[in-house]
């Protein structure tokens, strides 16, 4: 791994996979039983205590197998929270639907209590990585994770302030509620500012990747620039008509459960449809 081209490409891939096989093991869990999302949490615990242990162990190595495992040590970390917060287990104490005109200061409390506990675990996550990380030689995992966390910021306050495309099919049966709390809309003041922030950070990695010295600089500035090309390119997925949902959609199991009277009675949809809000 001290190809730069072959790194950008594992960002990609990696990106792609890990988004595709949450999707595809919380629809799967959908319609498995009652208790099968949290066994999804459970059976994945591997992915959280393996991230954390791989990542101490790459804090000292400066190398670009170091910088490479740091990356993917923090993608682990995030997956098996992203996993637990789309499973339902680590989400928010609001489970309800927001009524479809409720003002803007309501709409934001009831958005922030949707995911309130998964934005802590998120948050004691990245200063946990912080304070371990602090004054080693490989930070790279710490700022894989601190993209992840400030690019999902920045989409959910998109969702929330309004897009014109907002995919709901891939949420889960406990996440039923959470589109009733999006806002279909033309354009948000809040997304110019979040792509000039991605745009401006991308910037910054490829700088340093251009004046990187040594091998694990390289590849960890590649993957750091990687990174956070994908979270622009996501922030232009909610406004460009492109058809990325068909990037894992196929990966979205088909189940007879679809069509069983549980389903049928709107169980796996959300009880608001979408609509725009001036």
């Amino acid at each position: 791994m001290t190809n730069p081209w072959l790194a950008a490409v594992m960002a990609l891939f990696l990106w792609w996979f890990s988004t595709g096989i949450i999707i595809w093991r919380v629809k799967r869990a959908d319609h498995e039983g009652r208790d099968a999302h949290l066994w999804s949490v459970i059976l994945g615990l591997p992915l959280l205590v393996g991230g954390f242990g791989v990542l101490r162990q790459t804090l000292d190595d400066a190398s670009a197998q170091g910088a490479f495992a740091g990356f993917v040590a923090a993608l682990a970390i995030w997956g098996w929270i992203e996993l637990a917060f789309l499973s339902g287990i680590i989400a928010g104490p609001n489970t309800r639907p927001c009524p479809p005109f409720a003002p803007m200061w309501e709409r934001f409390l009831r958005a922030c209590g949707t995911i309130a506990w998964h934005e802590l675990a998120l948050m004691g996550t990245l200063g946990v990585l912080a304070q371990i990380s602090e004054g080693a030689t490989n930070r790279f995992g710490l700022w894989t994770f601190a993209i992840l966390f400030f690019a999902r910021i920045s989409a959910k306050l998109n969702l929330f302030f309004g897009v014109p495309r907002i995919h709901t099919e891939f949420l889960p049966r406990p996440l039923a509620h959470l589109p009733s709390h999006f806002r279909v809309a033309p354009m948000n003041a809040v997304f110019p500012l979040s792509i000039t922030a991605l745009s401006f950070a991308t910037a910054c990695f490829l700088e340093r990747l251009w004046s990187a010295t040594t091998e694990g600089q390289i590849i960890g500035f590649t993957l750091l620039s990687a990174l956070t090309l994908l979270a622009l390119l996501e922030h232009w997925f909610m406004v460009l008509p492109l058809p990325d949902q068909k990037l894992w959609r196929w990966m979205i199991p088909s189940n007879r459960a679809a069509l069983t009277p549980a389903n049928a009675s709107g169980m796996t949809r959300p009880e608001k449809p979408l609509t725009v809000r001036k």
